[in-house]
Parts: C-alpha cells; structure tokens; sequence
C-alpha cells in the first residue's frame, strides 16, 4: 500500500511533470481522448468510497458556516472569472474556459491541504461534498449566465454530464463501501491514489491536445491563472475574517475558495466546447497545486 500512499501524496508533482511530459510528447496523452470522462467519474468514485456519512452532519450543526462558505465558493471565484474573461482580451474559448473553472466547486485536493495547514478539516470536507452535489445545477447556470455573451452555452447537456460524471458516481462509491463495509477497507486505502491518476491524465491530456496553442497564450494566460488563484485565496481569508470566523475556519476557507475542482472544468471543456477551452483548467489545476503547497509549508512553519 505504500506505492498507493505515494501516489496521492505526490499530486503536484505528479500533474507538474506530467504536464511538461505531454507538453513535449503530446502523441502519449491524446490516447486518453475517448476515457476522460471516465477517468473523472473515477476521482468521484474514489471520494464516494472516502466519504463518511458522519462528516453530512456539520451541515446541521454549523449551517451559518457551511453556508456562507458555500455561497463565498459560488459567487466570489465567478466574480473573479466573469472580470478576468472579459477583462483580459483572450479569445472567446479561452475566456470561457476561465469561467468554467470560476464556476466548478471546490476541488478534492483541498481537503488535504486544509488538513496539511492546520485548517478545520471536516469543515473543508463537508464545503466541497456540498458544493459538488450543488454543481449540476450551478455550475451550468452560473456559466451560462457570465460566459453566454462569449460563446453558446448548453446548459442541460453540461448538467447531465455532470450529473453521469460527479454525483451518480458518489452515490455508487457511497453505496459500495456500505454494502461492503469493512471490506471496503483496501479500496479506501487505494481510492486517493486512483483518483490523483486521473486528474493528472485529464490535466495532461488538455495540455497535449493544446500544445500548439500554448506558445501563443501560454504565457499571459499563466499570469492571468496566477493573480486570479492568488485572489481567491485572498478573497478567502479575508471573507472569512469578515464573517468572524476563527483562525482554522479562515484557513479552510481561503484554501476551499483559492482551489477550484479544475478537473471537472476540464471534463466539461472537453467534452461541450472546443479543446482551447481547457487549457485554462489544464494550467489552473497545476497552479493551484503547487500554490496549495507552498501556502502549506508557511502555514506549517508558521504555526510551529
């Protein structure tokens, strides 16, 4: 089990290597063209069978925190989004694919970010499961809403998908490890490493089919990508203090709102725009990863 523990906690080294590799070796990620779906359905099978039924019950026992943290990860990273697409001068495709990642939840990883930085770990678990069963519906209406002046937008179709991709996979991964109980025991131990395969093939596929595309905006694409994480972390922080928070709930919060689920914004770019359309997501994933462990490391020395 040691090589799976190495795996789920190498993800940002893992996705910055792999997405140089398919930079310069494109041919080796585009066989991935026709699974990615899978592969991302995959990452939220895995939460499903890591997912305790007990950890739901915050909703209950905390709902002014739980709340406001969702509704700062549904409006604050959209606002971000809507001003960096429109404000930036990036093509139509590009622009939306920055609304897209604006608009998905809270990603997996920060879980374990918040946990590695000393922030309110059940809190941050149950703010990105409850923004992630919210995104079949938000998440299509908030970028049909900010990016419907850039391109066509189909709504249903991006909610279906994300219906078949995060939230029937969740229900299965919870229904398996209920059924099984403590047979459950080796795929939960194996569940964060499958998961942290596929975001890092989804990142590096986006990344090989857009490779020619890259040296064009890549550039000041990235600069756009890296003020617009560093906001949200910002945003984060400074909400929480706003809403009288205590100093674990800020940290969650920060990270929970600076770290968008980038891969699903990648899946839907995929699979219902042009491929350009994730190359925001592609470059976002692997930012916001290396941040996350760079604002882990300060948080950890700083609180030693």
């Amino acid at each position: 089990m040691k090589r799976f523990r190495l795996i789920s906690d190498n993800l940002a080294l893992l996705t910055a290597l792999s997405a140089v590799a398919a930079y310069f070796l494109p041919d080796v990620f585009l066989v991935f063209e026709h699974i990615f779906l899978w592969l991302f359905a995959a990452t939220m099978f895995s939460l499903g069978i890591v997912l305790k039924p007990g950890e739901l019950q915050q909703v209950r026992q905390q709902p002014r925190q739980v709340g406001l943290g969702v509704l700062t990860q549904y409006s604050v990273m959209p606002l971000l989004g809507a001003i960096a697409a429109y404000g930036s001068g990036l093509p139509s495709e590009t622009a939306l694919g920055l609304v897209i990642v604006a608009c998905a939840p809270g990603a997996m990883a920060s879980n374990v970010v918040v946990y590695l930085a000393g922030g309110a770990l059940a809190y941050s678990i149950v703010l990105t499961t409850v923004s992630t069963l919210l995104s079949p519906l938000l998440t299509p209406a908030l970028v049909k809403w900010i990016g419907g002046a850039l391109l066509p937008i189909p709504f249903w179709p991006m909610t279906q998908t994300i219906l078949l991709i995060v939230v029937l996979p969740i229900i299965l991964g919870m229904l398996v490890k209920r059924v099984l109980r403590r047979k459950t025991q080796v795929i939960t131990e194996i569940a964060p490493a499958i998961a942290v395969l596929s975001i890092v093939i989804i990142c590096s596929y986006a990344v090989a089919a857009n490779q020619e595309r890259i040296a064009d905006v890549g550039p000041y694409l990235f600069l756009i990508v890296v003020i617009f994480n560093l906001l949200g972390y910002l945003a984060g922080w400074h909400l929480a203090r706003l809403y009288g928070f205590e100093k674990k709930l800020q940290i969650a919060l920060s990270i929970e709102i600076g770290m968008q689920n980038a891969g699903l914004g990648v899946a839907l770019a995929l699979k219902h725009f042009a491929p350009e359309t994730a190359l925001p997501g592609a470059l976002f994933a692997v930012w916001c990863i290396l941040t996350a462990a760079g604002m882990t490391a300060y948080l950890r020395r700083h609180r030693a």
